[in-house]
C-alpha cells in the first residue's frame, strides 16, 4: 500500500512540474507575442512615419509650384495693370475729344434708307 501511496505522489508530483512548465511555456509564449506585437507597433510606426514624410515632401513641391505660379500671375496681372494705366492716361484726352465733338457737331441729314412717298 505504501508503494502504492507513493507511488501516487510520485504521479501527483510529476503532474504539478508538468504543470509549472505547461505554465511557464505559456509565459514565455506570452512574452514572445508581446514583444512581437511590441516590435511590429514599432515597424509600422517608423514606415507610417516615412511615408508621411515622403507624402509632405510631395505636397511641399506641388504646392510649391503652385505657389510660385501664383506669384508669376500676380506679377504679370500688375503689370498688365501698369501698361493699361499708362495707355488711359495717353488716349484719355483724345478720346473724350472726339466723343464730345460727336456728340456736339450734329449734322442732320437723311438717312439713306428713307423713302419719299409719292
Amino acid at each position: 500500500m505504501a508503494s502504492q501511496s507513493q507511488g501516487i505522489q510520485q504521479l501527483l508530483q510529476a503532474e504539478k512540474r508538468a504543470a509549472e512548465k505547461v505554465a511557464e511555456a505559456r509565459k514565455r509564449k506570452n512574452r514572445r507575442l508581446k514583444q512581437a506585437k511590441e516590435e511590429a507597433q514599432a515597424e509600422i510606426e517608423q514606415y507610417r512615419m516615412q511615408r508621411e514624410k515622403d507624402f509632405k515632401t510631395k505636397e511641399a513641391a506641388a504646392l510649391g509650384s503652385h505657389g510660385n505660379s501664383a506669384v508669376e500671375v500676380d506679377k504679370e496681372t500688375v503689370g498688365k495693370m501698369g501698361s493699361i494705366r499708362t495707355s488711359y492716361q495717353q488716349n484719355r484726352e483724345g478720346v473724350l475729344g472726339n466723343l464730345l465733338k460727336m456728340v456736339c457737331d450734329i449734322k442732320p441729314e437723311i438717312h439713306v434708307n428713307y423713302r419719299f412717298a409719292g
